[in-house]
């Protein structure tokens, strides 16, 4: 998932949604920690297609590594510490 040039985009986005403060905006009144961050932050930020963002966001979702929050006609992502820090184990075990 993370050697690909698509991984690294995957693995780029996890981890700038660890600190989304630090590397996205604050929409007014929200904390990007706490709401999450939107796909068209992402897609700015890594400089593709909103589409191409929302391809990785819609896998990582599947993949049960972030979470979606609905707030009016957005949706936010933020990421499934419990979820990662799952993964991680697995991949530390061997599988």
């Amino acid at each position: 998932m993370t050697g690909t040039p698509s991984g690294r985009m995957r693995r780029t986005i996890l981890d700038w949604l660890k600190d989304p403060a630090a590397h996205f905006p604050a929409p007014p009144r929200r904390d990007p920690a706490e709401t999450g961050v939107t796909a068209r932050a992402l897609a700015a930020k890594l400089g593709v297609p909103r589409r191409t963002a929302l391809a990785h966001l819609d896998l990582l979702t599947r993949l049960g590594l972030l979470r979606t929050r609905r707030v009016r006609c957005r949706t936010y992502y933020r990421r499934d510490e419990v979820r990662i820090a799952e993964v991680a184990r697995m991949f530390e075990k061997g599988w």
